[in-house]
This record gives C-alpha cells, sequence and structure tokens, in this order.
C-alpha cells in the first residue's frame, strides 16, 4: 500500500495548484431588456477552443465559475440577435455589466453556416467523423457506422483493423450481439448523431476487452425550448423500403426530455452462389457441390429513445436513459439449390432445401446515471447503474428432397428446432476525474453480471421415436462476473505529453451445458497497462508511441453449443471449449500540421478468437465454428490527409497497407497447423462539397476500396464501393432533403475462400448494397435551438462491460 499512499500524496500538491476566478454580468437587447437564458460561452482567445458555458436566468443574469487566469474571448447569442464578442484578461473576479445584444434576422443562418464542421477529423489517437448537417446524416446510425473511415463490414460486424470493434453509444456500451447491433443501428435515427469516433486503441479507461470501439456521440439542445422532427425515408434496392420517425425535445432550467421513435419495415434479399470441392486421402477431387441461396427477410423493427435529465443544483445532475427495440415475427424463407457431381463433373443428384425461421427479437435497457461537479473546478464524480434484457425466440422448420440425374424423386429429410434465449445483464460504476497542474488523474471502479440461459429442442419429423433429438436438444447456461478497477495519470509539460493507466480485472465464468454433461468454469486475475507519449516536435507536429493490453473474451453466444442448419451437411455450431485471449498493441502516429498522419502499428493478437470452417469429406458435410487460434499478428502502415482544398471542399483520404496472419488446427485434414495470411491495402476518399453561396446546399462523394483480407479460415476479395450524395435546407432551414446513392459499382460484394490440404470451399453472398435513399426531415417548434455532444467530458469514462 505505500506506493499508492506516496502516489496520491505526490499529486496532492499539483492538484491544490491552480487558482480559478469568475466572470458574472448579464445579457440584454437595445431596449435594456433581460435575454432570459441568452447563451454565454467563453473562448480561449489563443485558439478559440470553447472552455466554459452557461445559459443565462431569466433575467439575462450568469455567472461563470472556475476561470484559470487567461486571455478569452466572452460571446453571448440569443435567437434573433446579433452575437457580441468581448476580449476579457481574467487575473482576478470581474463583474462586466451588460452585454448588448442587436436585432439581426440574418443571424440565425450564420449560427448554421459556421457551426458546420469538416466530415473527418483527424487526431493522434482516433479519427472523429462528423456527420451533423451531412447527407449520412439523414439515414439510420447503421448507415453512418458502416461508411466512417477504417470501418469494414464483415457479415454484418463491424471491423477496424481486422478487429470487431465494440460500439458505445455515449461513452455506454451497446449490450448487444453483432446482428441485434445492426437492427438497433438500423433504427436508431442518424439525426440524433452528431459525431461517431473511430478509437482504435483505447485508453485505460475503456474495459480491456472491449478492442477497437466506435463510440456514437448524440446531440442536445443546451438552451431552453421545445424543438422537435419528423422524418421520412424512401430506400429503393431489389425491394422498396421506408422508415418514419419522429423526435422531440424540451428543456428549462431543471429539466431535459428527449423522446426518440422509429419504424423501419424492411423486405430485404440475399443471393449466396457456394461450392465445396470434396477431396479423398490422395488429394483428388472425388465430389464437388454447388449450391445457390436465396434468402428473403421480412421484419417490422421498431425502437423507442428516452432521455431525462434533472439539475437539481448547480453541482448535480441526474440523468435517466431508456431504450427499447424489439422485432416481432421476424421471418427469413430460405431456399437452396444444390447440385451434387462426381470428381469428373457429371451429375450425380440435386438437393432442394426450403426452410422458414421465425424470429421474436426484443431488447430494453436501463441507465441511471449521476454527476456530481466538484467544489475543485474541472473536478467530477460520475456514478452509474445499468440492466439490460434481451430475448429472442426462434423457431425453424426445414426440409429437404433428393432427386436422381433424371429428377426423380429419391428421399426426404425434415426437421424443426424450438429455441429460446433470454440475457440479463446488470452493471454499475464509479468514475473520479480532476484536473491538475498541467494534467490530470482519474480512476474508476466497475462491477457487471451477466446472466444467460438458452434452450433448443431439435425435432427430427422424419423419426418421432424419440419426439427430439437428445444429440442435439440441450438447455445452456452461462454465467459471468467481472469486477475491475482502472487509474489514469496525463502530464504535460513543455514539448511532452504522458498518459499512464493500469487496469485490473477479476473475472468468474461458469457454463453449464445439459447435453455434453459438463461445467466449464474459468477464473482469472489479470493487469492491463496501456501508455500514451507525445513528443510536439514544433508547433504543428508532434510524434506519439501508445500500447496497451488487451482481452478478448468468448461471448455466450459464441460458447453456445447450438445448431444452425442451412440444411443437414451445412451448419454453424457454438465452442463451449472457448478460452479468452490476450493481445499486445503497439502503434506510433507521426502528425504533421494537423492535415497529414502516419501510423505505424503492430498488434500480437495471441489465441485470437475466430471463425472457422471444416469439411468433412467422408460424411460430406460442412461446419462452421468459433476456436481459438494457435497465434495471429497484425501490422500495417496507414497514411491520412484531412484538409480544406478551398473553403468550399473539404478532402479526407485514408489509406492503409497491412499484414496479418492466423495459424490454427487445421482440423479433417492431413496435415497438423495452417497459417492462412495476406497483405493487403485499405483506402478511403471522402469529398465534401459546398454548393451554394448561402451553404444550404452540400454534396459528398465518397470511394472506399479494400483489396482483400482475412476472415478466419477465409481468404476475402477485393471490394469498392463509390458512393454520392445531396443534402438541401428548405424554407429557412425549417425542412431538410437528401438524396444518396451507394455502391454505385456494385462492387461491395466480397467472394469468400478457404483452400488448403484437402479443404476448398468458397461462398459470395450478395447483399442490397446499391440503393436510391431519399430522406425528408421537417422541423417543429423552435428547431434553431443549438446543440452540442451529450457529453460533459471527452475523456472515455462511462463504459459497459464487454459480452
Amino acid at each position: 500500500m505505500r506506493f499508492p499512499v506516496l502516489f496520491f500524496l505526490g499529486i496532492l500538491p499539483l492538484a491544490m495548484a491552480s487558482q480559478t476566478f469568475e466572470v458574472t454580468g448579464s445579457v440584454k437587447d437595445s431596449e435594456g431588456k433581460p435575454l432570459p437564458f441568452a447563451n454565454v460561452i467563453l473562448l480561449k482567445a489563443l485558439d478559440n477552443t470553447q472552455v466554459n458555458g452557461i445559459s443565462a436566468d431569466e433575467e439575462g443574469r450568469f455567472t461563470l465559475k472556475g476561470i484559470p487566469e487567461d486571455v478569452y474571448y466572452l460571446q453571448a447569442n440569443y435567437f434573433g440577435y446579433k452575437s457580441t464578442l468581448v476580449a476579457l484578461e481574467i487575473k482576478r473576479n470581474i463583474q462586466i455589466g451588460a452585454l448588448v445584444l442587436e436585432p439581426d434576422s440574418e443571424w440565425l443562418n450564420e449560427v448554421v453556416v459556421t457551426g458546420q464542421k469538416p466530415t473527418v477529423e483527424r487526431k493522434a489517437d482516433r479519427i472523429i467523423f462528423n456527420v451533423e448537417n451531412t447527407v449520412l446524416g439523414d439515414g439510420s446510425s447503421w448507415d453512418i457506422l458502416r461508411n466512417a473511415p477504417g470501418v469494414v463490414i464483415v457479415q454484418n460486424s463491424l471491423e477496424i483493423r481486422g478487429q470487431q470493434a465494440t460500439v458505445y453509444l455515449n461513452d455506454r456500451k451497446i449490450q448487444l450481439s453483432p446482428t441485434e447491433i445492426q437492427d438497433f443501428l438500423k433504427g436508431l435515427s442518424g439525426d440524433m448523431i452528431s459525431s461517431v469516433e473511430v478509437i482504435p486503441n483505447p485508453p485505460a479507461s475503456y474495459e480491456a476487452a472491449d478492442g477497437s470501439i466506435l463510440n456514437i456521440r448524440t446531440k442536445e439542445n443546451v438552451v431552453p425550448g421545445y424543438k422537435g422532427n419528423v422524418r421520412g425515408q424512401y430506400t429503393q434496392a431489389f425491394y422498396a423500403k421506408y422508415s418514419l420517425g419522429t423526435s422531440h425535445y424540451y428543456k428549462n432550467d431543471k429539466v431535459g426530455i428527449f423522446a426518440n421513435y422509429v419504424i423501419n419495415p424492411r423486405r430485404e434479399i440475399k443471393e449466396a452462389d457456394s461450392y465445396i470441392n470434396f477431396i479423398n486421402d490422395q488429394g483428388d477431387r472425388f465430389a464437388e457441390w454447388n449450391t445457390v441461396l436465396d434468402q428473403t427477410t421480412r421484419s417490422q423493427d421498431q425502437q423507442v429513445n428516452l432521455i431525462l435529465d434533472y439539475k437539481p443544483g448547480e453541482r448535480d445532475l441526474l440523468n435517466f436513459t431508456s431504450n427499447l427495440s424489439f422485432s416481432p415475427n421476424k421471418k427469413f424463407v430460405n431456399k437452396l439449390d444444390t447440385e451434387m457431381r462426381d470428381g469428373s463433373g457429371v451429375l450425380d443428384s440435386t438437393l432442394q432445401t426450403n426452410s422458414a425461421i421465425e424470429d421474436d427479437r426484443k431488447n430494453l435497457s436501463f441507465d441511471l446515471n449521476y454527476n456530481r461537479s466538484l467544489k475543485k473546478e474541472g473536478a467530477t464524480l460520475k456514478a452509474n447503474a445499468h440492466y439490460t434484457y434481451s430475448e429472442i425466440s426462434r423457431l425453424q422448420q426445414g426440409s429437404s428432397d433428393y432427386f436422381d440425374p433424371s429428377g426423380a424423386f429419391i428421399r426426404n429429410f425434415t426437421f424443426a428446432t424450438d429455441a429460446l434465449q433470454d440475457i440479463n445483464i446488470f452493471t454499475g460504476q464509479v468514475d473520479f476525474y480532476t484536473p491538475v497542474t498541467s494534467g490530470s488523474f482519474e480512476a474508476g471502479l466497475k462491477g457487471s453480471w451477466i446472466n444467460s440461459k438458452s434452450g433448443i429442442d431439435y425435432f427430427d419429423v422424419n423419426n418421432n421415436e424419440p419426439p427430439f433429438d437428445i444429440a442435439l436438444s440441450d438447455n445452456f447456461k452461462y454465467k459471468e462476473g467481472v469486477v475491475a478497477g482502472y487509474a489514469s495519470y496525463s502530464q504535460d509539460w513543455e514539448k511532452w505529453f504522458l498518459k499512464l493507466g493500469l487496469r485490473a480485472e477479476q473475472t468468474n465464468v461458469e457454463s453449464n451445458s445439459e447435453t455434453l454433461l459438463e461445467i466449464n468454469t474459468q477464473n482469472y486475475f489479470k493487469l492491463f497497462p496501456s501508455l500514451y507519449l507525445t513528443r510536439k516536435l514544433s508547433e504543428d507536429n508532434s510524434l506519439t508511441f501508445d500500447y496497451s493490453r488487451k482481452l478478448t473474451r468468448p461471448k455466450y453466444s459464441d460458447l453456445n453449443p447450438f445448431r444452425y442448419f442451412l440444411n443437414e451437411n451445412n451448419y454453424f455450431e457454438g465452442n463451449p471449449n472457448l478460452v479468452p485471449n490476450f493481445s499486445h498493441n503497439f502503434n506510433l502516429n507521426l502528425s504533421i500540421k494537423e492535415t497529414y498522419f502516419i501510423d505505424l502499428y503492430y498488434r500480437d493478437n495471441g489465441r485470437y478468437i475466430s471463425r472457422l470452417s471444416f469439411q468433412d469429406n467422408e460424411n460430406q458435410t460442412l461446419r462452421q465454428i468459433k476456436q481459438n487460434v494457435q497465434k495471429s499478428t497484425s501490422y500495417g502502415l496507414d497514411f491520412t490527409i484531412s484538409t480544406s482544398i478551398t473553403p468550399f471542399w473539404v478532402l479526407y483520404f485514408y489509406n492503409s497497407v497491412f499484414y496479418e496472419d492466423e495459424t490454427f488446427l487445421a482440423e479433417e485434414s492431413t496435415i497438423e497447423t495452417y497459417t492462412n495470411r495476406v497483405t493487403g491495402y485499405y483506402g478511403y476518399l471522402n469529398n465534401s462539397f459546398t454548393l451554394s453561396k448561402d451553404r444550404s446546399f452540400t454534396g459528398e462523394a465518397s470511394l472506399r476500396y479494400l483489396s482483400g483480407f482475412l476472415f478466419g479460415s477465409y481468404k476475402v476479395s477485393e471490394s469498392i464501393v463509390l458512393n454520392v450524395g445531396l443534402r438541401k435546407s428548405l424554407w429557412d432551414n425549417r425542412a431538410v432533403i437528401s438524396l444518396l446513392a451507394e455502391d454505385l459499382f456494385n462492387r461491395a460484394n466480397a467472394v469468400f475462400t478457404t483452400r488448403y490440404a484437402n479443404q476448398d470451399n468458397s461462398f459470395l453472398e450478395n447483399t442490397e448494397t446499391q440503393f436510391i435513399r431519399l430522406g425528408f426531415t421537417y422541423n417543429l417548434g423552435n428547431y434553431r435551438l443549438s446543440k452540442t455532444d451529450r457529453s460533459i467530458k471527452k475523456s472515455e469514462l462511462q463504459r459497459l462491460d464487454n459480452e
């Protein structure tokens, strides 16, 4: 205990060293009448960054507290009035009297124009994708994330640098599976979003198991009043789709209420072409199966979001957030046609499989947050309690008919499954943050508990004795408890910046499969250090090195041994024997004039949990399963340009040359292990244009190219995506209309291929990536209310546990 005591005694004098002051005054119009609830903002004179702000009271009076000695600009904003800018050198408490604002009918439009940011900003440790007032902002949150720079979509999963990304909403993790996250984000309107932070290597304040992070920051009104909108979208892909939504916000000096509802009926089609070459012990192909899948999905996803803010005093803020997403009677209709040929290509038989799946899904989450501003300026204490309940019920029925080469019926195989899963997640945490001289200190405690129960009955209709197949039916229980604590200290001096973090986690896991008659337990305590070191080379240039150790826990959906069948010869299977793996992440970043960024990264992925496919050549089946690989590495060089070409043209260009490999046990093969490796290139070019003098008409064009990458035992072919969009504000910004065309080349879908030893299989999934979407939003109430990020502090404090 000696080191922590000395550490806190050492930083205590630093924490008490700074002195702060107050600025008081009032805001009035030219006739001397007070302007209630006017915005008062304090800007740093050096770079015009906002350092403080407040809304005046009912009589236009305001007090800004805790201001360090420096030179500032003071600005007052009120709708329909000119803003004023006052220079202040603060060395003591200041009473400035009245800020007088003049009426100006053009002022509101100017605020909208000057508030618009470049689409993409590049920081040393993250990419900030600003979508407010953009064409993408008129789509869904899913549209925004899948178009974020550096993000790749793999089997409905969001990936960054070859790792599955964890999705956060206002620094709180979304506790859903990848498929459920996709449904959730499709129902979350992009109109709510201010920006997305792409964080490849998060600091210690995030969970060790989070890996790369996509943090969505929503918008919030900061001045009193009511505003709202109604919106609709029409999308023409293979099938036409539409969505309708409405959002409403009201705020006074004590209470803020936000409510959002979206309904998103969809009919979608997916076509997949696949083959399997079955190979004998001599290495010769003796059979070839070619399958065509047509899948039609009907869904009626709905989502409700509610946010309540209550400010009982100047220092306290209470927040209640609730999200409900449900998808009743989601139906999948699969039709598979398979041609089975011998080694010389002669047709042996055909197989037709028809299956139907009906899902009922619902997810309900609650967050209760408390934020206390402490007496020391900038110091905060935060507490969070979270609960998520998720329920999935699934019925599947399938029937396969076999025919000889002449088309004569041979036999039928019919089956059905009945599955149910419910998940309860509880988390609680406390975080403390305080600035110290030229730095900061933060620490926190976190506990999370997951309880999942799953059951599946597999019915073999062809054999009613017994009524269901015991070997395939199962009840699976999963419990996980994680207790964690972290501390982080940062210091800024002269040309150096240092941030050190350490996270400690105790994990307890127990899973129980009734069919396998085994209980799997995992208990481990691990430390996760992190380091950020920046050297300022000149006024606009810097060099940053960062390191972190991370953890990947098996998801309970992967531990669950249930099988999902396309037909009796092709299925997905869970693996209760998965174990956690640990990775080491290194990154070196060179920032030049805040315009050019060069990143060199290396990642030792350890025994990475990967999706592998294995074909049983003797029994002619294909099984896909999650397994721990033997070892895995990734490294690459990224080059980024973020700049304004002209006042009306903003360009962002992200380039990455990378290498990745995975070595895994080659089950069902004549070799013991196999190393799958690839060298590739990823490029993302985004252009934002202002097409009218009043800036009400804007356009965007983006091009994305990926030469190929690894997906477990698969190598993935290249893909090219070109998107173009237009956005027009109407009726003095009362309404917005947008038009977006995606995947104009129709090259977004890639081929997945496994080929080594006696394994040879491949598939191409064609989903509806090519479409045109027309969106319209009509604003209600005082729609010009200014907005800011919901986050009170930019540092990453609020988190939820990784699955």
